[in-house]
This record gives structure tokens, C-alpha cells and sequence, in this order.
């Protein structure tokens, strides 16, 4: 099947021709739980002139075009890059790499939903293919487009919670199970760039415990630690398919306040003015701290926004203003580094160092990106 509607011709960045509407035609990849929200909120965005959904099930495809009269449908990819500017991925990760980069090799724009690919080697093709052909490629680290995450970045980097002594994340719920990847892949990724935009900088080694409890053939729950060595600062994550209660808190504890995101509280960011009495010199190595500092908690006034509608405004604003997005493929293929240091972790059952890639080659790159057309 091509297409549930007729679909225009053309390619390619747009051009303003007088008579003809400037704007994008985005296709979304994929219309499960995430891809369907990429709809919703990009067929009410004023730069987007068309937009169409890439779903092989029919059923879905037309729920859609029942909810959303104006978008064009289609089957397969293929069939729908000749109509369309850029595209966006929504699909389980085993398929980003191919769908992301035929729609490069076709000269479209590429968001993708984390995580980027399933390998270090996959990402570097994706990042290296959409610089040789000048294109935006970006990765949907959605958190990083929280307001509230922003403002506790904005605080941090001034100061205001003095030097930072750790950074531990809860992300728990019952569910949902995914079906090509473990808890680490699918939840882990949110923590690692949350972390790293907050203390701006990278892990350089990494540990990881997992268990397979409700399902033996993959992990469910998982403690893992990212050590930022040159700042002497670890970062620590729970994360779990198997919990009672939903769960997605970021504790970010410094010498001078301490605060805490939750991204399901009224409030989402509050600031505490807390602490131990710091140990000097003179105090005995083996004594404890003989004071506490219980301060005012504030609750800093956060604007509004939903974090995937500007993500995908985001989008599409560098796509027209041919700039770098907040979050383009290089931070997905670091992000993508560190997800298999912990895959090492897990299996070693001890620390690894993060390896993160050079340039790829591109002879490599050709030769494994011959699959995706």
C-alpha cells in the first residue's frame, strides 16, 4: 500500500515560491504511545504545511486519520520521503538506526527518539551522514527540554548550591516492558543526559548491577553509577519496570542547598537550604559532624510548557533556521557510549571505562550502512 491519501512531489529544504505556504511536511515514523503524541502536537505547530504518519498497521493508520483529518498516511517509509522535508522516528529502538538513516540518504531531517541506536558504531553512521550532507539530526532527550530541569541547571551553574557532593535519580514505575531492550536502555538514557547537562560534562567510567526478576531474559531493575572522575562527583540511578509507584525524582545534594526535581510533584523544583557542618582541618578524621543547617525551602516559580512540544518546536525551528538543535546526534551517540559501558558493567560485574568513539571511517560507514538503502 503507498498511501491512504495522494501525496505532492518535491524534496528537500523549502523554498519560498510566491503562492505556496513556507513550512515544513514532516512525517512521523511509527504512531505508538510517543509517535502519537508527536502528531497531536506537531499538526498544531504554524510551520508545519503537511504533516504524515508512517504506520504499517491499518487499524492505526486510520484511528489516526479519524482523529486527525488533514495528515496524509502512509505504509512504509519509502513510499512517504518523496513527500516530505523531515522526519521523525517513534519506533522501537532496534529499528531507529535503518528508518534514520534512509531518511538521511534521502536528504531529509532526522529527529529520533532515544535512544539514538543500539550501538556506538550505529550512531557514529547517523552523526557522520548527517554532517556530509549538511542535515539536522537530533535526538529526543526529551527531559532536557524541561523548564524545570533548566532552572536547576541555571541555579547550579551559578552557584547557588555550592560545590556539588552527589546527584542521585528514582526513575520506577510498574511497567512498561519493552520489547527490545532492558530497563537500562529504555529509562536510563532520561538520567545519563539529565546528569550530564546539569553538571555539564561526561562520565568516564561507569558501574552497573541488574536483575531479571519478573522476566528471565531481561533486566528489570537496576542500580548504576556514573563517575565524573575530573569533577569528583558520582551520579547514582534506580531504575525499575517492577516498583508500586511511580516514581521520577532527581536529588542533587552541594555543600551550600540542596534540591530536588519531581517531575510529578505541583511543584517540580525545590530548593533546600540544608546541610552538615563541613569537617575542617583541625577536626579529628574520626568525628562526625556536630551541627545541621535546617534553612528555608523555596519553590521557584517554573514557566510552563509541555517538554515535548518544545522539543519538537525546537526541531523545527533549527531545520528552518539550518541551526544546531540543544540536543543533536553527538549527544545521542554519547549517550549511546555510556549505555554500553553499562551493558559492560553489568556483565563484568565491576567498573569500565566509558569509551567514547572517534571519527568513524568511511569505508566502515559505507559498509554498515549498505542495509538501510
Amino acid at each position: 500500500m503507498a498511501s491512504d491519501n495522494a501525496g505532492d512531489g518535491g524534496c528537500g529544504r523549502l523554498t519560498s515560491i510566491a503562492g505556496v505556504r513556507k513550512g515544513l511536511r514532516v512525517a512521523v515514523v511509527g504512531c505508538g504511545y510517543w509517535g502519537s503524541k508527536h502528531v497531536r502536537i506537531l499538526s498544531a505547530l504554524p510551520d508545519i504545511r503537511q504533516l504524515c504518519i508512517v504506520e504499517p498497521d491499518p487499524h492505526t493508520r486510520r484511528a489516526i486519520l479519524e482523529r486527525f483529518p488533514g495528515v496524509r498516511a502512509y505504509a512504509d517509509l519509502a513510499t512517504a520521503l518523496p513527500q516530505v522535508d523531515a522526519v521523525v522516528v517513534a519506533t522501537p529502538p532496534r529499528t531507529h538506526f535503518d528508518l534514520a538513516l534512509l531518511a538521511l540518504r534521502h536528504g531529509k531531517h532526522v529527529l529520533v527518539e532515544k535512544p539514538l541506536a543500539t550501538s556506538v558504531t550505529e550512531a557514529q553512521i547517523l552523526v557522520q551522514e548527517a554532517r556530509q550532507a549538511d542535515l539536522t539530526l537530533m535526538v529526543g532527550h526529551t527531559f532536557l527540554y524541561v523548564p524545570a530541569v533548566k532552572e536547576l541547571r541555571r541555579r547550579m551553574t551559578l552557584g547557588e548550591l555550592g560545590r556539588i557532593r552527589y546527584i542521585h535519580s528514582a526513575r520506577l514505575n510498574l511497567g512498561l516492558y519493552q520489547p527490545d531492550v532492558n530497563v537500562i536502555w529504555d529509562l536510563a538514557p532520561h538520567d545519563i543526559t539529565i546528569m550530564n547537562y546539569l553538571l555539564h560534562a561526561t562520565p568516564t567510567s561507569v558501574s552497573a548491577w541488574g536483575s531479571s526478576l519478573a522476566c528471565s531474559s531481561v533486566e528489570d531493575v537496576a542500580y548504576i553509577r556514573l563517575d565524573y572522575r575530573e569533577l569528583g562527583i558520582s551520579g547514582y540511578c534506580h531504575l525499575s519496570w517492577l516498583d508500586p509507584r511511580k516514581n521520577r525524582t532527581i536529588t542533587v545534594v552541594g555543600r551550600q542547598k540542596m534540591a530536588i526535581y519531581d517531575d510529578l510533584a505541583e511543584e517540580r523544583l525545590r530548593i533546600y537550604d540544608r546541610g552538615v557542618k563541613t569537617l575542617d582541618d583541625e577536626t579529628a578524621p574520626y568525628e562526625r559532624p556536630q551541627s545541621y543547617r535546617y534553612g528555608d525551602i523555596t519553590s521557584p516559580y517554573i514557566g510552563a510548557g509541555e517538554p515535548l512540544a518544545l522539543e519538537d518546536a525546537h526541531f523545527i525551528d533549527c531545520v528552518l533556521r539550518s541551526e544546531v538543535p540543544d540536543t543533536p546526534g553527538t549527544d545521542g551517540m554519547v549517550t549511546v557510549a555510556v549505555l554500553e559501558a553499562l551493558d559492560r558493567a553489568v556483565q563484568e560485574g565491576g567498573t569500565v571505562e566509558v569509551r567514547y568513539p572517534a571519527e568513524l571511517e568511511p569505508a566502515t560507514a559505507a559498509t554498515l550502512g549498505q542495509q538501510a538503502g
